[in-house]
């Protein structure tokens, strides 16, 4: 039964890998990829996925902090047209400094993990590349 797990497995893997590629393939086409490709900020990040890849983890890791300091924002508006104008001005400040000291901690995690990705996909490829070669 054992010999019988590596060739199920060699395509299985290359039935993953072939629809990774039309995925891809589908993203690299996308009008608006290619547009922001061809732009300055695009091109830049293609010469530095590191920075392109800390960058991602970094806005998805932010959404949040950013998206319940726009809420706490937005309340103590509302809070402000009812009279409580000098709470709102203390309550956003607090909140600016919080929101500050929240994204520099996530942007020094999001460096961390994507330092993290980067290792993991050099050595898992590296393994897969070792247990299973490519046929010429």
């Amino acid at each position: 039964m054992a010999k019988e797990d590596p060739p199920s497995t060699s395509k299985d893997l290359q039935e993953l890998q072939k629809k990774l590629s039309l995925l891809v393939e589908s993203i690299q086409n996308n009008s608006k990829v290619v547009a922001f490709m061809k732009s300055l900020v695009g091109q830049y990040l293609d010469r530095h996925p590191f920075l392109a890849l800390s960058v991602l983890v970094f806005v998805a890791m932010s959404a949040v902090p950013v998206g319940f300091f726009l809420l706490i924002v937005v309340l103590t508006s509302l809070a402000a047209f009812v009279g409580v104008i000098l709470l709102e001005g203390l309550v956003i400040s607090v909140g600016g400094l919080s929101l500050l000291c929240v994204l520099c901690g996530l942007s020094f995690v999001s460096l961390i993990m994507s330092g993290t990705i980067i290792v993991s996909y050099i050595v898992v490829s590296s393994l897969v590349n070792y247990w299973f070669p490519p046929r010429d």
